[in-house]
């Protein structure tokens, strides 16, 4: 039995991808309970994993520093993106398909061609980057720190356009609504907030305990 640290769902809705500290990528069928494939191509534990819009690949994001796009139904790996200096923490499609942002304990994020593994743009942030999170209409891209900021910054220029400073512990989740105007992030103290982004104002803020 090994530690599971992040899971994903395919756009379908019938498969769903695991990452392991074992160093796998493991798709499963949650009607069954089987594992239908398992990918081994990374060398160290894997952190996060994303399905492409499209559902026919998968990219993991791992501790030796790679991020790896392969196929979903045969595990054959198609790229690799070297270009991180540490751990790859998290990563994201942009909603098009046709770019990845990947992000981690070197305090950068990265946006990269999905097709062709160039890169794009780098991101500083203040902190570790824990999650990361691509508006529907692919203009921006949202990152929670772990120092407790949410920065939103506009993919095609790389600059932060503002940043919501609500929370006070690591963020280790955030999404978009589905029509862009909303935000929620998940933070180490269980709590959940969701704003606005252009006037970061928090329209609730919700404790698992509660």
């Amino acid at each position: 039995m090994h530690y599971i640290n992040s899971v994903a769902w395919s756009p379908d809705g019938r498969l769903v991808a695991s990452a392991s500290v074992d160093r796998t990528v493991q798709v499963w069928d949650p009607a069954t309970g089987k594992c239908l494939l398992t990918y081994d191509g990374h060398s160290e534990m894997v952190y996060a994993v994303a399905w492409s819009p499209d559902g026919q690949y998968i990219a993991s994001g791992s501790t030796d520093k790679t991020v790896q796009v392969w196929q979903a139904y045969t595990g054959q790996r198609v790229r690799t993106y070297r270009g991180h200096l540490d751990y790859v923490r998290t990563l994201a499609w942009s909603p098009d398909g046709a770019r990845i942002v990947s992000a981690g304990e070197e305090r950068i994020a990265h946006v990269w061609y999905a097709t062709t593994g160039e890169l794009l743009l780098s991101h500083t942030q203040e902190s570790y980057v824990l999650a990361v999170a691509w508006s529907p209409g692919d203009q921006y891209i949202a990152s929670g720190c772990e120092e407790g900021g949410v920065d939103v910054w506009d993919v095609n220029k790389g600059q932060t356009v503002y940043t919501y400073p609500g929370h006070l512990w690591a963020i280790y989740a955030v999404a978009w609504s589905p029509d862009g105007k909303l935000m929620a992030s998940a933070d180490e103290d269980w709590t959940v907030q969701v704003w606005e982004p252009p006037a970061q104002g928090v329209v609730t803020a919700q404790n698992a305990d509660s």
